[in-house]
């Protein structure tokens, strides 16, 4: 996309996000997100199809950016359990920055359609591959347990991840999000520790 085209699907998308995020996914109007955006209604469906498009664009882009973070971020990491703080510390603390992401990725995707939810699980797949390779490097290192279920391991420390996040904002943000990293890395570590 030209350099002015991706500009205003990125403003559409963060529009968007504010929109789904203040109405919930189901109430967002598009002509809502338009006017978010600064743009006319018609605008909206040259960069999207429909709402379900803007969605799954809207996950494609931030957890792609998210995952970026995560990459570059255990490039600079010696060991699985230093590279398992930073995806812990990246994940919270992205979310801690950004309540409106963390009410759409946590809220309003679990309330989507089956059809919406394969979409954005294909998005998620890359993250959940990213946890995988960090414990088959720490198993690799001696680090963690060589007689790991690596599969359903990458599941477990994602989902209590997710878990600690959706806890978070029904608790109302009444506490750090980031304060819970060392808590929640040290829960990991113990049970996967050689």
């Amino acid at each position: 996309m030209a350099s002015k085209k991706m500009e205003k699907h990125n403003l559409i998308l963060d529009a968007a996000l504010k929109v789904i995020a203040e109405n919930g996914y189901h109430n967002a109007q598009v002509s809502r997100i338009a006017k978010e955006a600064g743009v006319a209604d018609g605008t909206i469906y040259l960069y999207f199809k429909n709402k379900e498009d803007i969605l799954i664009s809207l996950f494609q882009k931030k957890l792609g950016d998210l995952v970026g973070q995560f990459h570059s971020s255990i490039k600079e990491t010696d060991s699985a359990d230093e590279a398992l703080r930073k995806i812990c510390e990246i994940h919270y603390t992205m979310l801690e920055q950004n309540v409106d992401l963390a009410f759409v990725t946590q809220i309003e995707l679990r309330q989507s359609s089956l059809a919406l939810r394969k979409e954005i699980g294909l998005v998620v797949k890359t993250y959940i591959e990213l946890i995988e390779k960090m414990l088959r490097q720490g198993i690799e290192q001696g680090i963690f347990r060589a007689n790991l279920d690596v599969k359903l391991t990458r599941l477990l420390v994602f989902g209590s991840m997710d878990e600690v996040v959706t806890s978070w904002l029904i608790a109302g943000r009444k506490y750090s999000l980031t304060a819970q990293v060392d808590k929640t890395v040290e829960f990991f570590i113990q049970g996967l520790k050689a």
